[in-house]
């Protein structure tokens, strides 16, 4: 298996979902809090710090999840394959945290706080890495264009500025801390000696 991180946290997610249906409704907000949402109060007053993370594993439906899956199997795969597995986790979970906690500073800001859960954060990481590792390559990695991406991500944040219900702040969160990542963790190499795994 090429990637098997992304879909060991594609598993986990799906798992998670199904065994959280099973005890109750997931489109809930309240239901979700019980089990791990994001909420800034809870987090700050009550210093249930552990949400930061575990909202990352959580999704309101069964469309949310599958949307995100999609996603991060797509982008996931390419980005493991092109910069490994441990440093490809490193940036799913700093990614999915930094897009949290920048959603949280931004609720303190303007005091308007939501519940809130998804992989969306992390998988904005992976495309923020990924477009990271396009412009180190003249612009491509494997079939991904540094352009589509850009594309993807300029598609994607209009949709969630247009839309009600989007956490944006955990979106640009994400992408920034996966391009950061990226920056920090990626090393080029030769590509020669991945041939075989081009995409």
């Amino acid at each position: 298996m090429n990637a098997p991180c992304t879909i060991i946290l594609a598993a986990i997610n799906v798992i998670v979902f199904f065994v959280l249906s099973l005890r109750g409704m997931t489109e809930n907000g309240m239901f979700l809090l019980e089990h791990g949402a994001m909420y800034v109060p809870k987090v700050i007053e009550d210093r249930e710090i552990y949400r930061l993370f575990t909202s990352m594993f959580l999704h309101f439906g069964f469309q949310h999840l599958m949307n995100n899956m999609i996603i991060l199997v797509l982008a996931g795969w390419n980005l493991e394959i092109e910069i490994g597995k441990i440093r490809f986790l490193l940036i799913y979970v700093l990614s999915g945290l930094g897009g949290n906690v920048l959603s949280a500073w931004w609720e303190v800001i303007t005091a308007d706080y939501a519940i809130s859960a998804g992989a969306s954060g992390a998988n904005f990481g992976i495309i923020g890495a990924l477009l990271y590792i396009a412009i180190r390559n003249h612009g491509r990695i494997g079939e991904i264009s540094g352009r589509g991406l850009i594309f993807m991500i300029v598609i994607s944040l209009y949709y969630g500025f247009s839309s009600g219900g989007v956490d944006n702040m955990a979106h640009i969160g994400g992408l920034l801390t996966g391009f950061v990542s990226g920056v920090l963790l990626y090393w080029k190499r030769n590509r020669k000696s991945r041939a075989g795994f081009d995409r």
